[in-house]
């Protein structure tokens, strides 16, 4: 019983509206650095590159980025988290920690590259 409502479900459901994004200027940081590593390199051959990007960053955001700066449309993207780790220092201090990180898989069409120099 919809009292304020004129449209049915279903045709709220049908209407698909444009996601639009604003620019703030957050962009330019979500995207760290291109993960340099043996896996990363091989896959790049297939059409899969690595970056390192920020923990808030999600995968729209991701995408928006790989387009705005390498100007190609990601396939489909992945984020990995990467834990933090106890690593031997070799040193009196004994144990460390290294820093939690978080890269993102981002699947290019076939024919599509980016160059990472």
């Amino acid at each position: 019983m919809a009292i304020f409502k004129t449209e049915t479900k279903k045709a709220i459901k049908n209407s698909k509206t444009p996601v639009t994004t604003v620019y703030d200027g957050r962009l330019s940081t979500v995207l760290k650095a291109p993960w340099f590593s043996e896996k990363a390199l091989l896959a790049g051959e297939n059409g899969v590159y690595v970056f390192q990007v920020t923990p808030e960053a999600t995968k729209t955001q991701i995408k928006e980025a790989i387009m705005k700066f390498y100007n190609v449309m990601p396939k489909k993207v992945r984020i990995a988290n990467l834990p933090a780790k106890k690593v031997s220092l070799r040193t009196r201090r004994g144990i460390g920690t290294r820093a939690r990180r978080h890269k993102a898989y981002v699947y290019l069409a076939k024919g599509d590259s980016i160059q990472l120099v």
